[in-house]
C-alpha cells in the first residue's frame, strides 16, 4: 500500500491497518488517530507532528523513525521496536510502552507523564529534560541512559548503573 492509498483509506473511515508496510513513509503532520497499526512495518518513517493519539502500535517496527513533536497520547506501543528513533519533544502522556525497545532512541524533552514503561529497554536513551511525572519505570533498563535535567523521575524500581546519568548530571550508583 502506498502512502496515498493509506491516507485515502483512512479518510474513508478505515482504522485497521494491522501489519501494514509503510517503510520510510512521509507522514509529516498527518492526523491518523485511533488506528490499529499492530505489527506494522514503519521503520524509517517520517512522522514529525503526526497525530497518533490512542493509536495501537503493539509490536510495530519503528526503528530509525523520525517522530519528533508527534502526538502519541494514550497510544499503545507495547513491545514496539523503536530502536534509534528520533522522538524529541514527543507527547507520550499516558502511553503504554511495556516491553518496548527504545535502545539508543532520542527522547529529549519528551513528555512521558503517566506513561507505563514497565520492562522497556531504554539503554543509552537520551531522556535529558524529559518529563517523567508518575511514569512507571519498574524493571525498565536505563543503563547508559542520560536523564540530565529530567523532571519528576522515580528510579526506585528501574535498572540503573554507574553509566546512567541522573537528573543532576552525575552518574548514578547501582540500583540493581
Amino acid at each position: 500500500m502506498t502512502v496515498d492509498e493509506f491516507l485515502a483509506a483512512y479518510q474513508a473511515g478505515k482504522r485497521n491497518f494491522q501489519g501494514i508496510v509503510l517503510e520510510s513513509a512521509n507522514l509529516f503532520d498527518c492526523d491518523i488517530r485511533n488506528c490499529d497499526f499492530s505489527s506494522a512495518q514503519l521503520q524509517g518513517a517520517y512522522l514529525p507532528y503526526a497525530k497518533l493519539s490512542r493509536a495501537r502500535l503493539t509490536q510495530a517496527v519503528l526503528t530509525g523513525a523520525n517522530m519528533g513533536n508527534a502526538f502519541l497520547q494514550a497510544a499503545d506501543l507495547s513491545k514496539a521496536d523503536l530502536q534509534g528513533a528520533l522522538m524529541s519533544y514527543v507527547n507520550l502522556r499516558g502511553a503504554i510502552l511495556c516491553g518496548a525497545n527504545l535502545y539508543q532512541a532520542n527522547l529529549y524533552r519528551a513528555d512521558l507523564t503517566g506513561a507505563d514503561l514497565t520492562g522497556a529497554d531504554l539503554r543509552q536513551v537520551n531522556l535529558s529534560r524529559a518529563i517523567l511525572t508518575k511514569a512507571q519505570l519498574a524493571k525498565t533498563d536505563l543503563r547508559g541512559a542520560n536523564l540530565f535535567r529530567a523532571q519528576k523521575v522515580d528510579l526506585s524500581d528501574a535498572i540503573c548503573d554507574r553509566t546512567t546519568i541522573g537528573p543532576d548530571g552525575y552518574p548514578l550508583d547501582s540500583f540493581e
